[in-house]
């Protein structure tokens, strides 16, 4: 059997290998404290789950249309004009299967065989082999984790040609937290505005930021012209498997992806519109209480971590990840790289981490602090032990 070449150019998920084999280690009843998914640990708000059921017994079980329900599309772009001050219409949004698939459809839409998307490291591992796919390069711009690995714009000037269609920033980023200081991030829209090129704001953590406000960089003034925000209500909303996301764009761009759509998953799924609906339109308090709890697993986490002897970790300013430096361990027990550190980390001190190969950097892991406190304490006291002992 042979492959096209644009499957052969992808790779699995990471971050989804490495929850299935914590997964099946579980099942086998492996005792594993799993660091590995990025993926709130509350639960769904009641209001959200019980519009769902409302919808069940209304039977609002039938296709919608392929792009989303009116009434999703308007709570969408309501709810970004209230956080955000954005001036979005229903056309300007398209709901979908989750984030990955808005970012998917949109590449789709965009990228033609050659062209440049200028990607910071580190970056989300659906990024790089999206573009791929895609027939398009990834350009790296490397951040440095002496100043927590934050964006500029210089960076960005950096890596732009003729060639760039499309600058991908991330922030709160996944894997290390960072989060693009609000004037920075101006400047990287003005250099991408000037320059006519395309800037893709992945937003999914954007209400879990620790010393700062929540900011879309759509919210400027005529950002709309060149702006394309991915959203999901996977992690604002703790409903990771409803799989809902949403994509904020040009009109055109909408109707493009659209038509994707319609011939790829056609619409998301019925019931989960009518949750995210809930979700957008109702008390939103559950945002704040889950942000409160991740700042105080993040000061517990961080300073744990820099109390292992060699391990560095930068402060992230936001979303719910850590992402320490561990090249201390190199050289001893046979690691070499992080996924040696990730692969006998689990055989042996049963904590499941994502090695850092897989967001383009060459020292880290990335370590979900979307988990109990309890959990939080016996898999940080593994890791400390593990490192202490490697010889």
């Amino acid at each position: 059997m042979e492959f096209t070449q644009r499957i052969l150019r992808i790779s699995e998920s990471a971050t989804m290998a490495v929850t299935a084999e914590a997964g099946r280690l579980k099942r086998a009843g492996v005792d594993i404290v799993a660091f590995g998914a990025g993926e709130p640990d509350f639960p769904t708000p009641d209001n959200i789950k019980r519009a769902a059921v409302q919808a069940i017994e209304e039977n609002f079980t039938r296709y919608t249309p392929a792009g989303g329900i009116p009434e999703l599309k308007q709570a969408v772009t309501s709810w970004h004009a209230r956080d955000f001050g954005t001036a979005y219409e229903p056309s300007e949004c398209i709901a979908t299967v989750g984030g990955k698939h808005a970012i998917f459809n949109c590449m789709a839409a965009l990228i033609d065989e050659g062209d440049e998307v200028v990607l910071p490291s580190p970056y989300w591992v659906t990024f790089f082999d999206v573009i791929r796919y895609h027939g398009g390069t990834p350009v790296m711009v490397e951040t440095q984790e002496a100043n927590g690995f934050s964006l500029t714009a210089a960076d960005i000037a950096g890596a732009v040609t003729d060639r760039t269609k499309i600058v991908v920033v991330n922030s709160p980023n996944n894997p290390s937290g960072a989060v693009i200081e609000r004037g920075e991030f101006e400047k990287i829209h003005e250099l991408t505005s000037r320059r006519g090129i395309l800037l893709m704001s992945d937003e999914c953590y954007c209400h879990f930021v620790y010393g700062s406000e929540p900011f879309s960089i759509a919210s400027l003034p005529g950002a709309k012209s060149n702006v394309i925000v991915i959203g999901s209500l996977s992690k604002t909303f703790a409903m990771t498997g409803w799989r809902l996301g949403y994509l904020l764009g040009p009109a055109a761009l909408i109707r493009n992806i659209n038509k994707l759509q319609s011939h790829s998953t056609s619409n998301p799924t019925s019931i989960a519109q009518k949750a995210a609906v809930a979700a957008l339109t109702g008390p939103q308090d559950s945002v704040g209480e889950m942000l409160a709890q991740y700042r105080k697993r993040r000061e517990y986490v961080v300073a744990a971590l820099r109390a292992i002897p060699g391990v560095t970790c930068p402060q992230p300013g936001g979303a719910f990840y850590a992402y320490p430096n561990i090249g201390c361990a190199f050289g001893k027990g046979g690691i070499a790289t992080p996924m040696d550190f990730a692969k006998k980390l689990l055989a042996e001190a049963r904590v499941a981490v994502v090695p850092s190969e897989a967001f383009g950097t060459a020292e880290q892991v990335r370590i979900s602090y979307a988990a109990s406190m309890e959990d939080l304490e016996r898999g940080i006291a593994r890791i400390d032990k593990f490192i202490r002992e490697l010889s």
